[in-house]
């Protein structure tokens, strides 16, 4: 067995209950196919990667196919590898002995966690790679499926990248249509001094240059740069001088993140790698 934990860093919240919910969903009332293995047969079997990226989600392979109680002696899963490894085609990450009736109908909801987060982890790491070299800190947000928004935002820690918010109880972030909501920027920024906690940092979101001087003036602490050009950027950056942090937010990709990287901002975030990110391919063979 691997001597690290599979985990990088902190458990993601949660993480056991949806191993619990998946195999609700996935088996049902029973695994009816169950009948085709003897009751009592065991097998040996690989858990191998189908294409070069990052894995992750190892914990939840730890989760569903370590055997129940340890009721047997030969029965064991291990991993071979720990989250924000790299992995290339045939390359094993985890290994094990179990009941072939509990590994079978186990087995797609363990592969769909370990290829769904490795996909966002392999997606982030290019966005991480693509800035190298320069201050910026890709940031994820809040564009994830409900009910995994602690294991997406995990798997994008594990690539290489940082949680923006958890949920709208960890900062403030004034948006389009606050602002409009509110009368204006310096209106919503002064509403939300008086609500919010004074420990809180307060963003706002801005659309054009003219925004970014009003919200300095009303003391925004982070501006987000909304949908705006490289060049709008360096506008920006520019009328800043340093006064709040700089947020690239909306349009980003691969092909235009390491340009926006080199304006000087702060942090680039990627709604793409939780809510676009294309799976990466595992499969499990008995041996």
């Amino acid at each position: 067995m691997h001597p690290m934990e599979p985990f990088l860093g902190d458990e993601p919240l949660g993480w056991a209950d949806l191993c619990d919910a998946a195999l609700m969903e996935d088996v049902g009332l029973g695994d009816v196919t169950r009948f085709a293995v003897p009751e009592e047969s065991r097998s040996e079997y690989e858990v191998e990667a189908q294409a070069e990226g990052i894995v992750c989600g190892l914990g939840f392979m730890h989760d569903l196919f370590v055997p129940l109680g340890g009721s047997e002696p030969d029965e064991y899963g291990e991993h071979r590898l720990v989250d924000g490894d790299s992995v290339e085609p045939g390359t094993v990450v985890y290994a094990g002995r179990l009941n072939s009736r509990e590994l079978l109908s186990n087995e797609r909801a363990a592969l769909n966690f370990l290829m769904h987060l490795s996909g966002i982890a392999t997606l982030t790491s290019k966005f991480v790679e693509a800035v190298r070299g320069t201050k910026v800190r890709i940031l994820d947000t809040r564009k994830t499926l409900p009910g995994l928004r602690a294991i997406q935002k995990y798997a994008v820690r594990v690539g290489g990248g940082r949680n923006h918010r958890m949920n709208l109880s960890d900062g403030v972030l004034i948006k389009d249509n606050h602002i409009r909501a509110a009368g204006g920027i310096s209106e919503a920024v002064a509403r939300v001094r008086a609500g919010a906690p004074h420990t809180m940092k307060i963003e706002v979101e801005c659309e054009t240059v003219a925004q970014v001087d009003r919200a300095l003036s009303a003391g925004a602490d982070i501006i987000l740069l909304d949908n705006m050009a490289a060049g709008e950027v360096g506008d920006a950056v520019s009328i800043c001088r340093g006064r709040a942090l700089l947020e690239v937010s909306g349009g980003v990709n691969l092909e235009n993140v390491g340009e926006l990287a080199q304006t000087g901002v702060d942090f680039i975030s990627v709604g793409t790698i939780t809510h676009s990110a294309v799976a990466l391919p595992f499969h499990l063979e008995v041996r």
